[in-house]
């Protein structure tokens, strides 16, 4: 199939498949007699896990690496695997830190009304006090 078909069936731009083909995200993908990108199920299934790992905000330089690994004729799973577990321990601390946020603002809703008047009060006191402040130094 050609590239647009390519992108249709995964979702994923035509300049994405070129740029995941020029940082070798992907492998080189074959070419018709006129020139045309010939992608098959390969490529495909590669450009699925490479946008999955790049969803999953993994950088292009650990991917190409996780990608080096995969392709080595080596056993170089325990690497993969650490590659993995440290974009997982990433992910796991932006998500903590997205549920810091959503439990605070759940909270300030919760209390908005008492929290409201009490810090109006205090931005009120405050404002005064600088009023004052101003007035006297005149």
């Amino acid at each position: 199939m050609n590239i647009k078909e390519a992108s249709q069936k995964t979702g994923v731009s035509s300049a994405a498949i070129r740029y995941y083909e020029k940082e070798s995200l992907i492998p080189a993908i074959d070419r018709t007699e006129v020139g045309n990108r010939d992608i098959d199920e390969r490529i495909l299934r590669r450009i699925r896990f490479v946008t999955q790992m790049r969803n999953a905000g993994m950088s292009i330089e650990s991917l190409r690496r996780y990608i080096e690994l995969f392709d080595a004729q080596e056993d170089n799973t325990n690497e993969q695997k650490a590659i993995l577990q440290e974009q997982l321990a990433v992910m796991e601390e932006k998500r903590d830190d997205l549920q810091a946020a959503i439990d605070h603002l759940n909270f300030k809703l919760a209390h908005f009304y008492d929290h409201m008047a009490s810090t109006e009060a205090e931005l009120r006191a405050l404002e005064r006090a600088h009023q004052d402040k101003l007035n006297d130094e005149m």
